[in-house]
């Protein structure tokens, strides 16, 4: 019985796994792009901070750097969250992103 109770589950989730994309289209990787925001928003902060260090030396980075890292935390957590709680709904016009520049955290070229 369990392991038919088993089987059944894998093949559901097998099943379940393969449906996604075709109701959900775009929203999925919203929904990623959600939880992409969320996890990675701790990042900001030394990233601006290096980069105001790289351009205006380290005075300007524990204060104007401190200062932009926090913002951009902020906003890449907001829209994180707004992104998982709406990712439903084909809202910017067709799951386009909130934050283009970069999309995820991850893909800045000049860290």
């Amino acid at each position: 019985m369990a392991k038919k109770l088993i089987l059944a589950a894998l093949i559901f989730l097998f099943v379940l796994n393969m449906a996604a994309p075709a109701y959900c289209g775009d929203s999925v990787k919203k929904l990623g792009r959600g939880f992409c925001n969320i996890f990675t928003c701790v990042f900001e902060l030394p990233l601006q901070m290096s980069r105001i260090n790289n351009a205006d030396g380290p005075m300007a980075a524990g204060s104007w750097g401190l200062l932009k890292g926090l913002g951009m935390t902020c906003v890449r957590l907001t829209v994180g969250l707004y992104e998982v709680v709406t990712f439903p709904i084909p809202f910017p016009k067709k799951y386009s992103p909130i934050l283009t520049d970069p999309e995820f955290f991850f893909e800045q070229e000049n860290w």
